[in-house]
């Protein structure tokens, strides 16, 4: 080993002990500090999960609570909102709807029907929320509407009793949208265009759904009421321009029936043109002439459907509809949430306790950070501090990943390469082993036998041209070659009378090679060519064995020997040149982290020296 490569593996081993001691220290922080960023990442994660899981639990509570202190701000006291928050939540269980839509409409109801009690509130809101099942409608447009037909009738709802009547609304309403092409939100669209002018006019509820039911098969619900409210305020007016009497001798206006059957008495079953002018005339608008034409067409299925409607008692029809419509499915949910919200609920005010003591902790700090800006900034800075060492370790382990996905990504490029490569090295192979095969075919062929003899009796016949002098200084004297020396003479001669060959062939006798004393020229050190002597001449100048005078090598005297000067020149380089030698024993280079391929240029170079 020369110094070169000592020196060169002392400064490796110097460079890379450190350099594995800084990479250890730079490892291990960044474990630690991916370990802490885990370890907060998964703190933080479990308390936001656990947050979630408490408050999804308390959700169907909470959001009660939340509709309960609406309804709460119109001054209803916590026992009727007991009450309230128990039909909600029945209701919900048995028709799976939304308890908090019902508790939410509380509030336009308990607005809308002013001081009732907390028995009259739950009856009211939980009769709404039936029927909106029963006919297809929100909670909210029903709650609207309920609201409005106590504005209507509020008279008849005071003397029957605003929970009894709700019932009856209810139920009626529902009866009507199964007769007629109707919903509860065209009902509720019909009773608030007409108002109150039919109640004041002392029309019975059961007669205004009956006339705004019928009229909604050819009309929107809204359309119904402007017609039926021109009607009625042209009533007095028609009847004086009419001749005919449409009230009766209280001055109160007669039920629709006996007005229809006046019109029918003059005009008869149908309304001519000119009839209709006259109508339009007296009523003063159109509006009243096409409600009375088409209420003219068929006033036996408006006395039915009066006198259907005038039998209902309570909201059993709606329950009916509802029930009919209710899906299991939604039930299932319904309860789920009524049993959590019945649930946590018991325990929710000591929870909004402790939720309020904690609202109230960050409010005093909030009003110190306001009294003592300093504190303010001094907190911020720690929290940016805090975040900014998490940065630095966040950064080393992004470098630290760079560095990885390089070396994966090298490490890949290479596993690439080679698989191209080794790709490659089997389409060698397959070419290899196709040409063996192609081989063994043509060797098959008989036709390839064939060409092979004319190629080698070719080369013979050349060589045996080319060789000719040799060949017959060393077999001249057989029969055999003198033939085919006139053979081979004969083709030759021939071959030359083709223009442009011209063959130089000489096939007659060998001379004689001169006599040559070999044991004198061994004598005088003079050496022989033996490549210059043809093998005939060689062979005449070999004594026989069985000579007398044989120079015998087993003699010494007859051994050639070197002369002086290749002796003295032997006997100079005889003495071996010796240098000093060190030895250092066994060298080891390691790589803990693998080799990547500058090192392996490297350790090559060492190798090469």
């Amino acid at each position: 080993m020369n110094e070169k490569l000592l020196m060169q593996v002392g400064l490796v081993d110097q460079v890379t002990k450190p350099l594995r001691g800084i990479t250890k220290e730079l490892q291990a922080s960044t474990d630690l500090g991916r370990k802490g960023m885990q370890n907060v990442a998964t703190g933080a994660a479990g308390l936001v999960a656990t947050g979630f899981a408490v408050k999804n639990a308390l959700m169907p509570a909470i959001e009660m609570d939340r509709k309960l202190g609406e309804v709460k701000s119109l001054g209803v006291i916590d026992e009727d909102l007991k009450t309230l928050s128990s039909s909600a939540l029945m209701f919900s269980a048995k028709y799976g709807k939304s308890a908090t839509e019902v508790v939410g409409a509380a509030y336009d109801i308990k607005s809308a029907f002013g001081d009732i009690d907390g028995n009259a509130l739950a009856d009211i809101t939980t009769s709404s929320a039936v029927l909106a099942a029963a006919t297809k409608a929100d909670t909210a447009t029903i709650t609207d509407y309920m609201g409005t037909m106590y504005g209507i009738f509020k008279n008849s709802a005071n003397e029957m009793g605003t929970g009894i009547w709700s019932q009856q609304v209810a139920g009626m309403t529902a009866q009507s949208v199964e007769m007629f092409k109707t919903t509860g939100a065209g009902m509720s669209s019909a009773f608030t265009s007409v108002g109150a002018n039919a109640t004041a006019a002392g029309i019975a509820m059961e007669e205004q759904m009956a006339i705004l039911g019928s009229l909604q098969s050819t009309m929107s619900g809204s359309e119904a009421g402007t017609k039926y409210r021109a009607f009625l305020g042209g009533v007095a007016k028609a009847q004086d321009a009419l001749n005919v009497s449409f009230t009766d001798s209280q001055g109160e206006m007669l039920p629709m029936l006996d007005i229809l059957d006046k019109l029918k008495g003059k005009y008869g079953d149908t309304l001519d043109v000119a009839e209709s002018a006259e109508l339009d005339k007296a009523f003063g608008t159109k509006e009243a002439t096409a409600m009375i034409k088409l209420l003219m067409a068929d006033t036996d299925g408006l006395a039915s459907s009066i006198e259907t409607l005038g039998n209902v008692q309570g909201m059993g029809k709606a329950e009916e509809m509802a029930a009919a419509m209710t899906d299991q499915w939604e039930r299932l949910q319904s309860v789920w949430f009524a049993v959590r919200a019945s649930v946590f609920g018991a325990i929710l005010p000591a929870i909004n306790a402790v939720v309020g003591s904690m609202a109230d902790g960050m409010m005093v700090i909030t009003a110190w950070v306001d009294e003592f800006p300093i504190l303010g900034e001094i907190l911020g800075w720690v929290a940016i501090a805090g975040l900014s060492l998490g940065g630095v370790v966040a950064g080393l382990s992004l470098a630290m990943g760079v560095g990885q996905m390089m070396s994966a990504g090298w490490a890949v490029t290479m596993t690439a390469l080679n698989g191209v490569l080794n790709f490659l090295r089997i389409n060698v192979l397959l070419a290899t082993a196709q040409a063996w095969l192609f081989n063994a075919a043509l060797w098959a062929s008989p036709i390839t036998w064939v060409i092979g003899g004319i190629m080698l009796l070719i080369g013979a016949f050349a060589a045996a041209i080319y060789w000719w002098d040799d060949l017959k200084a060393s077999f001249g004297d057989m029969a055999i070659f003198k033939m085919l020396g006139d053979v081979i003479e004969w083709i030759v001669d021939k071959l030359n009378m083709i223009p442009g060959i011209d063959i130089d062939f000489n096939a007659g006798d060998m001379p004689t090679a001169p006599e040559m004393d070999i044991a004198k020229q061994a004598e005088q050190n003079t050496p022989v060519d033996i490549k210059s002597a043809s093998i005939a001449s060689q062979s005449e100048l070999m004594p026989s064995v069985d000579a007398p005078n044989v120079l015998s090598y087993k003699n010494p005297q007859n051994i050639a020997r070197p002369s002086a000067a290749a002796i003295s020149q032997l006997t100079s380089n005889k003495n071996t040149q010796t240098g000093s030698v060190k030895s250092y024993g066994d060298v080891y280079i390691t790589a803990p982290n693998g080799i990547t391929p500058d090192q392996l240029s490297e350790w090559e170079e060492l190798n090469a020296g």
